[in-house]
């Protein structure tokens, strides 16, 4: 569950002017054409991304299902020298940032479907498939004996790998779709961009999540319709809290030293989501969101390409551009998914209803004040 800090006075909230711009329907990103372009070209080359990743995450989920050692998880069943010496060569989709998020909302947690997880239903069902999983392997029950919370544990992980690739599934989809409504001349504007996320958003809502395993001819329902997951709650706002908002803090930028005191206490308190990252460190090491801007610089639409090959440095910083216009992309879909929670309508003429609104919007905006949202202001 999204949670917020105390609320700040709203007569003096430094990013009050946002709430108004929310409440009147725009964006948190200042309508231009330039943004317009980056915004649906990055989304484009983000879609055909996150097609790639969705498809591999629920091939692992569906057939790597308790593979302590899956060597070839990013093959997607099809074992080639030709893939081997392309994955060796590096040159391929990173399929381990995928990964990275997943395992940033297992961590972070909340929802419907964290909470499942914890729940005795869930080990109930993650107990049957163990055992059938591991009925012919005696090393591997002994280490389920031993150690009873390990293979619940990597359970738990492939549970998140499926609801995250369904997610993904549905977000690509709907970012082609927009790259297409642009190139018919039916997305101009920033609140168009906005308005289709929303409706993808709403559309999807109520969409279940589900997921289970078949073993020896059996199936396992460890996500079952019955749990009442669905798209928007259980997965898109878990997404958004713990890989637009927290994030992990990245390796060689902060110490992890517990004396030191760079990375808070606290895990609601972190703020190292995309829409607070720094864009200049990537192609660092130990960056993850490097991998994500390596793989989009592959398909990237020719007049994204030709607008970042037109800047100060051309391509010579090209993933920096990339992360710069990904981050304003999310700062859109951060919108939508503001706008699509709100508790009444923007234009409602109740006072009671029109303070809730206020209240909301507020929260959101203690959130931001230390994010990139005044930098992507600037063009």
């Amino acid at each position: 569950m999204i949670t917020h800090p105390a609320s700040v006075d709203a007569d003096i909230h430094p990013l009050e002017s946002f709430v108004k711009r929310l409440l009147q329907g725009d964006a948190l990103l200042p309508d231009t054409e330039t943004n317009v372009l980056e915004v649906v070209g990055i989304l484009k080359s983000y879609g055909v991304v996150l097609d790639a990743y969705s498809i591999n995450l629920c091939y692992m989920a569906d057939h790597q299902f308790l593979v302590l050692f899956p060597f070839f998880k990013y093959f997607n069943g099809e074992v080639t020298l030709q893939k081997l010496l392309k994955f060796w060569w590096h040159d391929r989709i990173n399929y381990e940032y995928a990964e990275y998020c997943m395992r940033t909302m297992l961590w972070h947690g909340g929802g419907g479907l964290d909470n499942y997880l914890d729940s005795p239903d869930f080990a109930q069902r993650c107990e049957a498939a163990v055992q059938a999983k591991t009925k012919h392997n005696p090393p591997i029950r002994l280490l389920h004996k031993l150690c009873p919370d390990f293979l619940p544990e990597q359970v738990r992980m492939l549970a998140y790998t499926s609801a995250l690739g369904q997610f993904w599934r549905v977000m690509s989809d709907m970012f082609i779709e927009l790259s297409d409504r642009y190139d018919r001349g039916e997305v101009r504007t920033i609140p168009d961009v906005v308005n289709h996320v929303k409706a993808g958003l709403v559309a999807a809502a109520a969409n279940p999540i589900t997921y289970s395993v078949t073993i020896d001819g059996q199936v396992y329902d460890l996500l079952p319709e019955s749990a009442g997951l669905t798209f928007l709650m259980d997965t898109a706002v878990p997404y958004v809290e713990a890989v637009f908002f927290r994030g992990t803090p990245f390796l060689g930028t902060v110490s992890y030293n517990a004396q030191a005191g760079q990375i808070p206490e606290e895990q609601n308190r972190f703020e190292y989501g995309a829409l607070y990252a720094d864009p200049v460190p990537i192609g660092g090491a130990g960056i993850p969101p490097t991998l994500l801007m390596q793989d989009m610089r592959h398909f990237l639409p020719e007049y994204l390409h030709d607008f970042y090959r037109q800047s100060l440095r051309g391509e010579d910083d090209i993933r920096v551009q990339i992360c710069q216009s990904f981050q304003k992309s999310m700062f859109c879909v951060t919108t939508a998914a503001i706008l699509g929670l709100m508790p009444h309508p923007a234009d409602t003429q109740n006072a009671a209803e029109q303070q809730a609104n206020r209240d909301y919007l507020l929260s959101w905006m203690n959130r931001f004040m230390t994010s990139r949202l005044a930098v992507v202001q600037l063009g």
